[in-house]
């Protein structure tokens, strides 16, 4: 135990920005950058959303195992341990591109990504519930926010920039396969440098047995549906990522496809660049600014409303790209930089809500990977149908159909119940309102 002290004392500025940046990266690689690489490689959209969509089911199951990782080590074993593996299974997708069937190989990969990543994101929430505050999870909640952020903007920004100029030299394929290794390289450093800073976040003591793994899973499973207000909460949690999940697998095939089928024509480095830059900035203050915002305010009605506007309104900015077909590569990244801020400002808030309103209780951990995994489910099937919707519609009329797909969420945003935190935990632990 006497071993364990300086890391359990670390700061957490020490540890929170690499885990949630390599929490960020696989699962935006899987929901975005992936679909740009498969849409150079001349697959169909429809193909695209759906199937990039789907790899991404682990995430929504990661409560069911999640009582299991309490067997073995401690969370931070799996922290690590999930970021290695998964930087060497980007190692194998770089292969699989040159397979004759590069795209059913790549997918099936790419699910084994998600596996590890969702198993990953339960062990890191877990690391995060245990080792701070109520006040402090509030006050960092902005830093998670912005360095999962910062990994959306590195991978679906940077890396698409770098896969845009290497296309140029190397060809396509050779491209991306570039890209998969630097992105298995990422993993593999983040998992090496939290090998040594990561609190343990508690060790295994509750499950000592695959029977006991499944009973601890029934109860976990028992006390989440038994929880206040929990219907009116999944609810929320649900519909919250509505409009967002259809425009998010869109988007860059909107920037990428040519003007003549109602897109914006520009090439995958264009598309980096607005990742990059103008979205890099947007979306790393919006995060942090609405971490203050909401640690100074407290959860309310009032309070998730707003973060609610902010994460829902700015998708007008891809209407009015959609409509107007502007050239000027300023006036679209300042449309990407309105969404960008809008995103990192109003996403905080449903992170909050799981923390604060669905996770506090017995099962804090298990809890907060149900609450995380249905919201992930709130964005994976709108994501499936997005393709077919575009293909549909056309662009112009899809991100129409976008603005009003957020209605739900600023109806049930008003109607949801929000609890004062000794309402919201078994054990009583003091409000942050």
């Amino acid at each position: 135990m006497v071993l364990n002290q300086p890391i359990k004392k670390r700061h957490p500025a020490s540890w929170i920005p690499t885990t949630w940046f390599a929490m960020g990266l696989p699962f935006v690689a899987l929901a975005s950058a992936t679909s740009i690489m498969y849409k150079n490689m001349g697959i169909s959209n429809s193909q695209i959303a759906f199937w990039t969509s789907l790899v991404m089911l682990p995430w929504t199951l990661k409560p069911l195992w999640g009582p299991f990782l309490e067997m073995f080590k401690t969370k931070k074993f799996f922290v690590y341990t999930t970021q290695i593996f998964t930087g060497c299974l980007f190692g194998l997708v770089a292969l699989s591109l040159h397979a004759n069937y590069f795209f059913a190989i790549s997918i099936c990969i790419l699910s084994i990504i998600a596996i590890s990543g969702a198993t990953h994101d339960t062990a890191a929430d877990g690391v995060y519930l245990n080792e701070l505050t109520e006040k402090l999870q509030a006050k960092y909640v902005g830093w998670q926010g912005a360095f999962y952020n910062i990994a959306k903007v590195c991978s679906g920004g940077v890396l698409v920039y770098f896969a845009g100029e290497l296309e140029k030299r190397i060809g396509i394929v050779n491209a991306w396969t570039a890209v998969m290794i630097l992105y298995g390289l990422i993993m593999i450093l983040l998992g090496l440098y939290n090998m040594k800073m990561l609190p343990t976040g508690g060790t295994s003591k509750n499950v000592h047995s695959i029977k006991e793994g499944f009973e601890t899973l029934k109860d976990v499973t028992i006390t989440f549906f038994q929880k206040k207000n929990i219907w009116m909460s999944l609810c929320f949690i649900v519909l919250y990522r509505f409009a967002e999940g259809q425009a998010i697998k869109i988007i860059p095939l909107f920037f990428k496809a040519p003007r003549s089928d109602g897109g914006l024509g520009l090439s995958t480095s264009q598309i980096g660049v607005m990742y990059g830059v103008f979205g890099s900035i947007a979306f790393v203050l919006g995060s942090i600014v609405a971490g203050y915002y909401v640690s100074n305010r407290g959860l309310s009605r009032k309070t998730l409303l707003v973060l609610c506007a902010f994460f829902n309104v700015p998708f007008a900015a891809y209407a009015f790209l959609a409509i107007a077909l502007p050239q000027n590569l300023y006036i679209i990244g300042g449309a990407v930089a309105v969404e960008y801020f809008g995103y990192g400002f109003g996403f905080v808030g449903l992170i909050l809500f799981i923390m604060q309103q669905i996770a506090p209780g017995k099962y804090k951990m298990a809890h907060y990977a149900f609450g995380s995994g249905l919201m992930n489910l709130g964005f994976m099937i709108p994501s499936m149908v997005s393709g077919f919707l575009s293909d549909y519609f056309g662009y112009k009329e899809f991100f129409i159909w976008v603005l009003i797909s957020t209605i739900p969420a600023f109806i049930i945003t008003w109607l949801v119940p929000i609890q004062k935190q000794a309402e919201a935990t078994a054990v009583g632990e003091p409000s942050v309102t």
